[in-house]
């Protein structure tokens, strides 16, 4: 299954644009041992999953004035949520990328596998001025398939991101949205230094928001159900770019 805007994945001959071939790529699994490297994030042996322990809480962080509005993340939660969610997703620009439109029940194993999860993908609505128009997951790259197909480092917390309604599109909005959100990882996520993603290299509108939101594009990505361009967002630079 792929999914747009950026997700996992990836295949093995990846090559960084800068030509850093030879830096070394990270092939992290969730494992108690290095549960117990993350430190303050570590989850208890036999709890339950714990999103925040990973990711943080998306819920918790502070909403953020942007030039379209008042934007905000709220975590789904499935029997509210599943309606609005499958509508977006049965969108047939959005099911290009997505590929998960049909009945509710392909929508909510999705949802369900992040929610019940271990913790590293928490799936959220982004309301802006106070309505649900889009929907977000927040993952932690690094412990991520991802990170077998690119130099992974520790923290590094990834994006994915639809549009939900033509009325928000091509005005803009994405990469104000595109901005903040990964604003707010980097303001809520001390220990991470990037925000990653990958869009499909088909969908030039996403790619090309991503760039005007901060992201560097990094190289192009062989993934298994699509090529996709591997942009990233550095702590560094974000005051510059």
């Amino acid at each position: 299954m792929h999914q747009a805007d950026a997700h996992t994945e990836a295949a093995a001959d990846a090559v960084p644009a800068d030509g850093a071939g030879t830096e070394d790529t990270l092939e992290l699994r969730l494992t108690e041992e290095l549960l117990a490297l993350l430190g303050p994030e570590r989850a208890s042996p036999g709890a339950p999953p714990d999103a925040s322990a990973l990711v943080g809480s998306p819920g918790d962080w502070s909403p953020v004035t942007t030039p379209a509005g008042v934007f905000q993340l709220v975590p789904v939660e499935l029997a509210r949520d599943l309606a609005v969610v499958s509508r977006w997703m049965n969108d047939p620009a959005v099911a290009a990328f997505w590929e998960l439109a049909g009945p509710e029940s392909v929508t909510a194993d999705h949802l369900r596998a992040q929610l019940e999860g271990d913790g590293r993908s928490v799936p959220c609505l982004g309301v802006l001025g106070g309505r649900p128009m889009s929907y977000w997951e927040i993952y932690r790259a690094d412990l991520d398939p991802l990170a077998r197909h690119y130099p992974a480092r520790p923290h590094d917390t990834g994006i994915h991101l639809l549009i939900g309604g033509v009325a928000n599109r091509g005005r803009g909005i994405g990469s104000v949205l595109l901005r903040a959100v990964s604003g707010l990882v980097l303001d809520n996520r001390p220990l991470c230094a990037r925000v990653v993603a990958e869009p499909d290299l088909r969908n030039t509108p996403s790619v090309s928001a991503f760039l005007s939101a901060g992201f560097r594009f990094c190289a192009e990505v062989e993934l298994p159900d699509k090529r996709a361009a591997l942009m990233i967002r550095d702590r560094a630079h974000r005051d510059h770019l």
